[in-house]
């Protein structure tokens, strides 16, 4: 297991903004590829947004054009910049290494909860 601390999480009214970050520790001479899953109660954990150590992005359909993914591969950082934020993005957050120096290695946060009010 890689040791995962999440961070950022809280209430906002909808149109509002939050930061999560994520840091990855144990392997610090090794670079990340590290996503971000959400999954709130009685449904499954979706894929959020990912980001190779080259810096390659991906991102689900509904946070497009709102949600920023960022990454210090010195600090074994990631980030999520959340804008627009609608109450469908109400859960529980999730970050995952997907590789660790390279190799698939995966190893989930313990979660930070986002919630938008209306």
């Amino acid at each position: 297991q890689v040791p995962l601390v999440e961070s950022g999480g809280g209430s906002v009214q909808a149109g509002g903004s939050l930061r999560l970050s994520c840091a990855a520790s144990g392997y610090t001479h090794c670079t990340y590829d590290m996503s971000w899953y959400r999954q709130v109660p009685g449904k499954e954990r979706e894929f959020v947004s990912s980001i190779d150590v080259d810096g390659s992005t991906n991102y689900a359909d509904s946070v497009k054009g709102r949600f920023t993914i960022s990454q210090d591969n010195a600090k074994n950082t990631v980030w999520l910049q959340m804008n627009s934020l609608k109450p469908e993005d109400t859960a529980m957050y999730y970050c995952k290494t997907d590789k660790v120096c390279g190799l698939v290695f995966e190893s989930w946060g313990q979660g930070t909860q986002v919630t938008v009010s209306t």
